[in-house]
């Protein structure tokens, strides 16, 4: 076939394409693209999908397996009343339109809600309705559009992945063409005149030209491919002036060979993308070893109460769980782990895990699944597996609940990346019209040698290096971040926001004095047991000062945000909050924080607290003072504010009686003004202030309600170091900023032996990789030193 290039998208790769029309595409994703459009209607496609004969021949029946019940429990994550979840690796993927048309599966069969796919790890995960499709539906649509997904049952059981090898490939195929080109160009090298030499060094010449040829168009495939594809897009991206070096040598030395000019440079170009491909392959390596992504979710800090055999209840982590323990779920909590409904009333909230906000009912011995969120009081469930970190941190990013906090904010790397390729064009191009004139034959060199040695890998790799490994110490540490650009916009933090209950005061050193009518055996009863199903501060403090009791089901539980809760058993309905909520709105206010108990409508008495505040309060604001504004921004009333007066700077602004809307439009309100604002809160009646500010840390004591309005959680213990870890956040970007001055340094160096004609191209192909290992070493030690001054 002549045209090798895709009708659709224009890709030149040539890798088999598809014909449709008599036309040509690089892949499925591509034909179907045009064929929609060119349709121009989706319904016919998808009835085209499902008419008689619609399925390939090579796939009918294969999946039959699919059908079996034991089968679709692996393959699937989720499986609810009529949602089911699975995640598929599709080796196909290969463009752009490949990710459309896969991400537009609803369209094909309006059975699927939704479908994300993960270009990198080449898999779709596919939300569909299993009422009225099935997954064996879903994998057939797959094959009938020419993504067939890879299904091993095997490597599904042992968590085997699936490794791609291409970088080995094309590293092992220029090694081989370089190490050979090397040799057939000793005699140019030395100039020996053996009369067999020269008698055949045209053919040793174009024997290297055919060494060559597999590595400009196999092993720098991805370079020109990435190139081709920012120029597209009108973007110069870094892979752009590589490229170019590339193709200039190539087509230089071919000239030279062809016109018998010289031996030419198939020598530089061969080192120059070995020596590219080893830094790749080393960045790639580095990544792996480190995992930074895979360390901090390890560290996710969900707590959860385990119920031993003595019905005694512990807080543990979720990593620690194990099949058949018995967990407590209390209202809002996230359940972990699958598990099996031992008692209590479930109404879940699968909204984390299918998008949809419907509450599911389940009785006794129905089957539970990670990722709902009780939202009807307390439960208790046995664990049928342990805990999989990487499911639960992929709820923190759930499309659901993004509030993109990055958009309109530009990273230190594209800040100064998108300026670097345009000058060192510029460079290049001048540097070679001076030669052009001064000295011809050097010209070239120039040229070539400016563009390999100025390459922006060590600029590229020095934020995510410094980040991800900060991120993995971070989580170490008991700070756990959701992503790196969170630092980043840490350290640009001027105004920081607290609230009280919860965050600067210890729920576990409070206490509580009750000022009322005593309350019944039955009524104090359901009281303990409607304080054990709520996550709120004050609940969890109240409920373990009071005396123990049995543990009981309630008829009914509902917690109002800001308010209070309604709670209901045999005869006795109790309303536990403020003053207002509990129906006794008359009583005068105190100057402490109090909670008020109604019994069937009927006023008994309050609780007042005495707070107690953390351990090293007062020495975290005396260091937060001297660099940023602080706000104590709380719900309760201002019963505490002369001893916090005595306790915090004198310049902390104090603002009570807040409500959470209240607390939302005060960041709104002061971030229109410009200030940059770290809300720090207890995760659950601060959602919306956690999720407007430019950062929000959610603090976890014991048991922490899951919130993905936050962007980092920090442990309780960990509360006083919150300056050294805004500090380190800051010495980041000063380590990121060094180490572009270091990549400065050197490409100036570089480049004025590139300039004057004194580097020759391939000394600059090994010199590149060295300056990118150089920055990896750099900012990986200097985040480990930042790191040990933490601890």
């Amino acid at each position: 076939m002549e045209n090798k290039a895709c009708f659709h998208c224009g890709d030149d790769c040539g890798n088999h394409p598809v014909v449709f029309q008599e036309k040509s595409f690089c892949c499925n994703g591509c034909k179907t693209v045009f064929e929609i459009f060119s349709d121009n209607d989706l319904t016919c496609y998808y009835d085209l999908q499902n008419a008689p004969g619609a399925i390939p021949k090579e796939v009918e029946g294969k999946y039959d397996f699919l059908s079996q019940e034991n089968i679709i429990e692996k393959l699937t994550e989720f499986r609810g009343d009529s949602v089911e979840i699975t995640t598929l690796y599709i080796p196909h993927i290969h463009c752009s339109s490949c990710i459309w048309i896969l991400e537009n599966l609803n369209k094909l069969n309006p059975n699927i809600s939704d479908s994300q796919v993960n270009f990198g790890k080449k898999t779709v995960r596919v939300t569909y309705n299993s009422e009225t499709t099935d997954l064996k539906s879903v994998v057939i649509l797959l094959s009938s559009i020419g993504y067939e997904p890879y299904i091993s049952l095997d490597d599904f059981e042992s968590g085997k992945k699936h490794i791609n090898r291409t970088l080995i490939y094309k590293l092992g195929v220029a090694g081989f063409a370089f190490g050979n080109i090397m040799f057939l160009s000793f005699p140019e090298y030395f100039e020996i005149n053996e009369f067999w030499l020269e008698k055949y060094k045209h053919f040793f010449r174009w024997l290297m030209f055919a060494l060559a040829v597999p590595v400009v168009f196999y092993s720098a495939q991805d370079y020109f491919i990435s190139a081709y594809k920012g120029l597209k897009a009108k973007l110069l991206n870094i892979d752009v002036p590589i490229a170019l070096g590339v193709s200039v040598l190539f087509i230089r030395s071919t000239i030279e060979i062809a016109f018998d000019i010289g031996s030419g440079f198939f020598d530089s170009l061969a080192g120059l993308v070995f020596f590219l491909l080893v830094g790749k392959f080393f960045q790639q390596k580095t990544y792996n070893f480190l995992s930074f992504e895979r360390d901090y979710k390890s560290y996710f800090p969900i707590a959860i109460t385990k119920i031993d055999r003595d019905g005694d209840e512990n807080a543990i982590q979720v990593y620690d769980i194990k099949k058949g323990d018995r967990l407590l779920i209390r209202n809002e909590e996230l359940i972990p782990v699958d598990g099996i409904l031992i008692n209590g009333r479930a109404k879940i909230d699968y909204s984390f895990v299918t998008g949809e906000s419907q509450t599911v009912s389940k009785q006794s011995g129905d089957k539970l699944f990670a990722g709902g969120k009780q939202t009807a009081g307390v439960i208790e469930l046995e664990a049928i597996k342990s805990v999989e970190q990487s499911y639960l941190t992929q709820l923190w990013s759930n499309d659901v609940f993004n509030k993109n906090k990055e958009d309109g904010f530009t990273n230190i790397t594209n800040a100064i990346s998108k300026h670097f390729t345009i000058a060192i064009l510029t460079i290049a191009i001048i540097a070679t019209t001076f030669w052009l004139f001064t000295d011809a034959s050097k010209a070239m060199n120039v040229f070539t040698a400016v563009l390999i040695i100025a390459c922006p890998c060590a600029i590229a790799l020095s934020a995510p290096f410094t980040f991800g490994n900060l991120l993995r110490i971070f989580g170490k540490l008991k700070f756990y971040i959701k992503n790196a650009s969170v630092i980043e916009q840490l350290a640009q933090i001027n105004t920081i926001i607290f609230d009280k209950t919860g965050t600067i005061t210890s729920n576990k050193r409070s206490n509580a004095k009750y000022d009322g009518e005593n309350l019944s055996e039955s009524e104090s009863l359901v009281l303990k047991n409607s304080l054990r199903g709520s996550n709120h501060p004050l609940s969890r403090t109240l409920y373990n000062i009071l005396d123990e009791h049995n543990i009981i089901t309630l008829d009914q539980f509902e917690e109002h945000v800001g308010k209070g809760i309604e709670a209901k058993h045999d005869d006795i309905s109790l309303k536990i909050g403020s003053a207002s909520f509990v129906g006794n709105p008359g009583i005068s206010p105190t100057l402490n924080t109090t909670v008020h108990i109604s019994s069937n409508n009927t006023y008994k008495g309050k609780f007042t607290f005495y707070n107690s505040y953390r351990k090293g309060v007062a020495k975290l604001f005396n260091q937060l003072k001297k660099h940023f504004d602080l706000v104590i921004l709380s719900g309760d009333n201002e019963g505490e504010r002369e001893n916090l007066k005595k306790l915090l700077p004198a310049k902390t602004k104090l603002i009570f009686n807040q409500k959470p809307e209240d607390k939302l439009e005060f960041i709104k309100y002061h971030q229109s003004e410009g200030a940059k604002v770290l809300m720090v809160g207890d995760g659950l009646n601060d959602a919306g202030a956690l999720a407007q500010s430019d950062v929000g840390i959610s603090i976890s004591e014991d048991v922490n309600v899951f919130s993905p309005a936050c962007d980092a959680i920090l442990d309780a213990t960990k509360f006083k170091d919150l300056y050294p870890f805004i500090k380190a956040s800051k010495s980041a970007i000063k380590i990121i900023k060094w180490s572009f001055v270091l990549s400065f340094i050197y490409n100036v160096i570089g480049l004025y032996f590139a300039v004057t004609g004194q580097l020759a191209p391939v000394v600059a192909a090994i010199l590149m990789p060295l300056s990118s290992i150089s920055i990896v070493v750099f900012t990986t030690i200097c985040t480990n030193i930042l790191g040990r001054k933490l601890k």
